[in-house]
């Protein structure tokens, strides 16, 4: 009996062992690339129509029109008639930290308790997730892998997506720390025979004052000289010093300025604001204290029930006409399996009021610089990582991704993926011989 339960564990080890294995991670490049004929979309606003773009030793060292008379290098693509695309960064999203949502053993993106700031995103990243593979052939190459749950739910780091192991895999180390605002609105539970609408919550003003206590009492501990060490209060030193940003996951006016009030008062001056329902009402509050924002995807309900039907999808043009920062998160339902989509919700903002490079920079340059990575990736410029790839139409249009050649930090990587295979194998299966 014993002995079957040991060869019944590890035929499910086995199993497990196949269900996360990625692609082999592409080798190092050694020689170098010309990719000419394309049309470039720099990331910044800007396009190249017929560009030639080079790089050789993992950087881009030549961006321009092909006209130009200057020496291609190492292996020329023609790319005539495509598009050419920085790599495109996913924020705010989990990838990574679960494999299958029914399985426990695979579940790493939540843990026990409320103020959580010394748990990191970083050393529970699984670099073989079969998910994170299939963000590829979108165009989807990095994210801001990001813990939940909780007040404090802890620290994010950015990985790049073709990676042995997460120290291979790490663009930027503990780039942020994660709180949940609170509502100051509750609901009432009606299985308890509470009034259902909406209400004020009168606990409020106490959650506030937890976060606040907390917060005062690391920056004190950190002040001292006390040989006791306290984890998390130790962890919050990063956006004392300012080498850190605080992702404040909050909607509501009221909530927007609470939170950028306490944590003026704190020394806590890098803020950025996650989902930010109502932002477009505190812009100028937003504005003065140089706080952008990440949204949510366009495909959702409005919240509100006096909200426009369309108020969603016109959500980034109304913080962008504000001159706010906007990039695109991806937290919400069956966010790891929708992260995949993150150009084409960029190209649903563009349908509804936004120029289409405009949208660009929502996934590229301006999520860049909001994750602090703008001098490696997020726009093709020389010097910066040749993370990139060419597409045969927009990439921001599903009909038109079509992903033909793609490069993460100058490596040529393979856009197969387990469902890629799935799809080859069951698009022939009824095909007469």
């Amino acid at each position: 009996m014993k002995k079957q339960y040991i060869y019944s564990l590890v035929g499910f080890l086995f199993f497990l062992g196949n269900l996360t294995a990625q692609q082999t991670p592409a080798p190092k490049q050694t020689t170098a690339f010309s990719i000419e004929g394309a049309t470039a979309h720099l990331g910044n606003g800007k396009v190249i129509e017929n560009s030639l773009i080079m790089f050789e030793n993992g950087k881009i060292s030549f961006v321009g029109s092909a006209m130009m008379r200057i020496a291609r290098m190492g292996t020329i693509i023609n790319a005539n008639g495509k598009h050419i695309y920085p790599g495109f960064i996913a924020a705010n999203a989990s990838l990574g930290l679960v494999e299958i949502d029914a399985v426990r053993a695979t579940d790493d993106e939540d843990e026990v308790g409320s103020m959580l700031p010394h748990i990191r995103s970083l050393i529970a990243y699984n670099a073989e997730s079969k998910v994170i593979e299939s963000m590829r052939p979108n165009g989807v190459f990095m994210g801001q892998i990001t813990p939940r749950g909780g007040t404090i739910s802890g620290t994010s780091s950015i990985m790049q997506f073709d990676a042995w192991n997460w120290e291979d895999a790490a663009l930027k180390k503990e780039d942020a720390i994660h709180i949940n605002w609170p509502s100051s609105l509750s609901r009432g539970r009606s299985w308890l025979g509470e009034n259902p609408n909406i209400k004020e919550d009168k606990n409020y003003i106490k959650k506030i004052e937890e976060i606040t206590t907390f917060f005062t009492n690391a920056k004190h501990y950190l002040a001292s000289n006390t040989s006791t060490e306290n984890l998390p209060f130790k962890a919050t030193k990063g956006l004392f010093n300012g080498s850190q940003n605080i992702f404040i996951h909050v909607n509501g006016e009221k909530e927007i300025t609470d939170a950028i009030k306490l944590f003026k008062q704190l020394g806590i001056n890098n803020m950025v604001l996650v989902h930010a329902k109502g932002a477009e009402n505190v812009a100028d509050l937003l504005l003065k204290n140089k706080i952008p924002v990440i949204i949510e995807r366009a495909h959702r309900v409005p919240d509100g029930e006096d909200d426009d039907y369309d108020l969603s999808y016109r959500n980034a043009k109304i913080l962008i006409d504000k001159g706010i920062t906007v990039g695109l998160g991806m937290e919400g339902q069956m966010e790891r399996m929708n992260t995949r989509n993150l150009p084409f919700y960029a190209g649903t903002y563009a349908a509804y009021g936004i120029d289409k490079e405009e949208a660009l920079k929502m996934i590229t340059s301006n999520t860049a610089k909001i994750l602090g990575i703008d001098n490696l990736v997020g726009t093709l410029e020389v010097g910066k990582d040749a993370t990139l790839f060419v597409s045969e139409g927009d990439a921001l249009d599903m009909r038109g991704n079509i992903l033909t050649e793609a490069f993460i930090q100058g490596r040529k990587i393979s856009l197969e993926t387990h469902q890629t295979k799935l799809w080859k194998r069951y698009s022939n299966k009824y095909k007469t011989k």
